[in-house]
């Protein structure tokens, strides 16, 4: 049987997560167009075949599906209601994808607008870090009807290898926000981790390889803490990001009055590290604040400086929830 075919694509934002999907859609054969703010990020793109939008408008009027990654909630605002945004060029019957970490409520506020014009909102992040994004092997949570999902599922299994139907839209915001919540817990705990058995004489890479063998591994300790002890920190994700998403976390929780403890400690940990080393700088450096207060250096022996999936990129596909 042969591949469904797939609608014509127009992504806008092509950063570190953006730029990754955008490629897997392009290396796939999907038709095409991109707008970025910065034109020398859609460069690439272009010259593999792509159609360049001078506006969000531009893009919305040529293609069938629209895809937003962007780094807020605020930016994606800004990209779909500006005069030449998104909304005033969207033709109906067409899909637009958020594939965004942003916050259920704004999602949905913005979907309503898509749904005036004639289109169907999907609230699609992905999970599973920048190496995986590259290869189309990432998961991916979508949100929606299930008559726009089941539209959309050829896109979403070029984008991803596992692909999951969360509910109404906004619930794939929701659940995004929670596993991000939980891999910043992870990240911190290891940072411990790893300082403390620093500190206590541990060989870095024995203690690595106990932890991966153990009850104590991680999707987080095998990826993250191998570019902690290479010492390039180089995750692809900054702390300014992690504050944006245990932020969001923090906000669904007071909204349904969860009162959390272990989140806002997160939050105190992370800005003290943002104003220490900078917002910009890489998340897995929050380790730092242990090897500055111990005067330890936190290193293991070949270790690489950062991620690359060596998995075969393979076919996506749905995957369900257990019931």
């Amino acid at each position: 049987m042969s591949a469904p075919t797939l609608p014509s694509v127009g992504f806008i934002g092509l950063g570190n997560v953006g730029g990754k999907l955008a490629g897997s859609l392009l290396r796939n054969g999907a038709t095409l167009a991109v707008r970025d703010l910065d034109r020398d990020a859609a460069q690439p793109f272009v010259d593999g075949g792509a159609a360049w939008a001078d506006s969000p408008r531009e893009l919305a009027e040529s293609v069938e599906v629209v895809i937003t990654c962007l780094p807020s909630p605020a930016a994606s605002a800004a990209v779909m209601e500006a005069d030449d945004g998104v909304l005033a060029g969207l033709r109906p019957g067409a899909v637009w994808m958020e594939m965004s970490t942003t916050d259920e409520a704004e999602v949905r506020r913005l979907g309503a607008l898509v749904s005036r014009r004639g289109g169907s909102p999907v609230d699609c992040p992905v999970s599973g870090g920048c190496h995986r994004a590259a290869t189309g092997n990432i998961s991916i949570f979508a949100g929606c009807d299930r008559d726009t999902f089941e539209r959309i599922l050829p896109v979403l299994t070029v984008l991803g290898r596992r692909v999951l139907h969360t509910g109404e839209l906004g619930s794939a915001s929701v659940l995004k926000v929670v596993t991000n919540y939980l891999a910043t817990a992870n990240l911190i705990s290891l940072a411990e981790a790893l300082a403390t058995s620093r500190a206590a004489g541990m060989d870095m890479n024995t203690t690595y390889e106990a932890i991966r063998i153990s009850s104590g591994n991680s999707f987080v300790h095998e990826t993250e803490s191998q570019v902690i002890l290479n010492g390039s920190r180089d995750i692809n994700f900054t702390m300014d990001l992690v504050l944006k998403d245990i932020g969001l976390f923090q906000a669904i929780a007071d909204r349904h009055g969860v009162p959390l403890e272990l989140n806002p400690e997160m939050i105190r940990i992370f800005e003290d590290g943002a104003d220490r080393y900078g917002p910009r700088e890489w998340s897995p450096n929050i380790i730092r604040r242990l090897e500055d207060a111990t005067g330890l250096s936190v290193l293991g022996d070949g270790f690489p400086a950062d991620i690359v999936d060596d998995e075969p990129e393979e076919p996506g596909a749905e995957v369900t929830a257990h019931r």
